[in-house]
């Protein structure tokens, strides 16, 4: 878990038999052939590959990274690679939505090997520790420091949704298929969700990043994940030039050193927040959404400031604002009525930002679900998808929102329906449960039934 904090990723292998692993690489042989890419339906067309996430190395990491509970994200790929080019260094994206991105571990990532990767087949390439950049941070397309995901047939990659990664050349010219599946959090942590030995942070060793370290963003992540909210506040004292120093290396053009500075000035108490929330409503997008990092760390004497800044005219202000609000999840639940008012904004991409961070804070109740409900009927499928994902991290709680989430099923957007159902399924009342069976017999797909196999047998 140390290293996962550090590194943005774990390279782990399951112990299905090779027999195993051939006959996954048939079917997609076949599937591919016959059918192309299945895209999405690639879990019910390989059936056997939900054995893989019912293995106790994959559901065990998992759970670890991402809690109990976890969604198995409706969007899912698989990825076949026979070129001799390396593809671009990237971030995936979240289906054209330009949300924040979370230093917080609420979405991951397994890119599953079914045969054995060599270098030489073109396994994925990870950059370490560039999970939390949004700048690449790195120049050269052969930077130092790159890790293959290479291995025998059963290995695969577990990764912070938001690192830097890339395909890698396939000089061999043989099919190499990579299954990515996506993976989020449904609840947030209250206690350590691995076997924890030792609360107190401690960097793991041997290591050796090719960009930056961040010893107070990985010790606030490290806190976030047993249980603490905004653990950096008030846990140093620093002097006047101090703050100045931070201050002024918000706006410093290389992100890692932006991003310490934000970390420090959040343990500072009320003279750090402060300089945080001058960053926040820099014009500067980059120094904004920096101090919105260190004010989502600086607990509650961050929320008075981020309140306010909520009714700024600059929207990327108000978007990192809400974003950090979110972040701070129930020490924020004094925000939730200016939140609720913005879902009357012009700006879709700020309303899709408060739906999440409502999601996330969760209380008081009965206002957030009542305004989930009518995000529900959005004219934006963006909000309207953002919506069945913040009601899945409420659960039973949200159960008023049943009936809209039924009338959501028939929603034109995949992921819409998609979410839909899973807000079902994590509200989990009788009421929810009948809908999504109803809904789930109606819609179920055979995994046998293809163009040259229509009936028989």
């Amino acid at each position: 878990m140390r290293k996962f904090v550090t590194d943005g990723y774990l390279l782990l292998q399951t112990d299905f038999s090779p027999e195993f692993h051939r006959s996954l690489v048939d079917q997609l042989n076949t599937v591919y052939a016959e059918e192309g890419n299945p895209g999405n339906n690639l879990l019910p067309r390989i059936r056997d590959l939900q054995k893989v996430f019912d293995h106790p190395v994959v559901s065990g990491a998992l759970t670890s990274v991402l809690g109990p509970n976890y969604m198995l994200h409706a969007h899912r790929h698989g990825h076949y690679n026979a070129s001799a080019k390396p593809g671009g260094w990237h971030k995936d994206s979240y289906w054209g939505y330009s949300r924040m991105r979370n230093h917080h571990p609420h979405w991951a990532m397994i890119m599953y090997f079914p045969q054995d990767t060599p270098v030489e087949l073109g396994p994925t390439g990870i950059m370490p520790g560039t999970q939390n950049y949004q700048t690449r941070t790195f120049e050269s397309d052969d930077a130092p420091g790159e890790v293959l995901a290479s291995g025998k047939a059963g290995t695969f990659a577990l990764i912070h949704y938001d690192i830097w990664h890339r395909s890698t050349p396939n000089v061999l010219g043989e099919p190499r298929y990579m299954l990515k599946f996506e993976f989020m959090r449904t609840t947030m942590p209250e206690a350590p969700s691995w076997n924890c030995q030792d609360q107190a942070w401690q960097r793991p060793a041997h290591l050796n990043l090719p960009i930056a370290e961040h010893e107070a963003m990985w010790e606030e992540t490290w806190n976030w994940l047993t249980g603490k909210t905004g653990s950096l506040a008030g846990t140093a004292s620093l002097d006047q030039d101090r703050i100045q120093q931070l201050s002024a290396a918000l706006e410093d053009s290389f992100e890692p050193n932006a991003i310490n500075a934000a970390y420090e000035l959040a343990s500072a108490g009320q003279p750090g927040v402060e300089a945080l929330l001058h960053g926040l409503a820099h014009e500067n997008q980059h120094v904004s959404r920096v101090s919105a990092y260190g004010l989502s760390a600086a607990g509650s004497d961050a929320v008075e400031g981020l309140v306010s800044a909520l009714h700024q005219t600059n929207v990327e202000t108000a978007v990192n604002a809400v974003f950090a609000l979110g972040e701070l999840r129930d020490v924020a639940a004094d925000a939730v009525s200016d939140l609720i008012g913005l879902l009357a904004h012009p700006s879709e991409r700020l309303r899709c930002a408060v739906v999440e961070s409502l999601g996330l804070i969760g209380t008081p109740t009965g206002e957030i679900v009542s305004a989930l409900i009518r995000c529900l009927q959005s004219p934006d499928v963006q909000v309207r998808f953002m919506t069945g994902l913040s009601l899945s991290k409420l659960g039973g709680v949200a159960h008023a929102a049943v009936p809209q989430l039924e009338a959501a099923l028939d929603d034109d957007n995949r992921y819409v329906r998609a979410h839909a159902a899973e807000a079902l399924h994590y509200i989990g009342t009788d009421e929810a449960k009948d809908v999504l069976i109803k809904y789930l017999l109606s819609s179920r797909w055979c995994p046998t039934t293809t163009k040259a196999n229509s009936f028989y047998p």
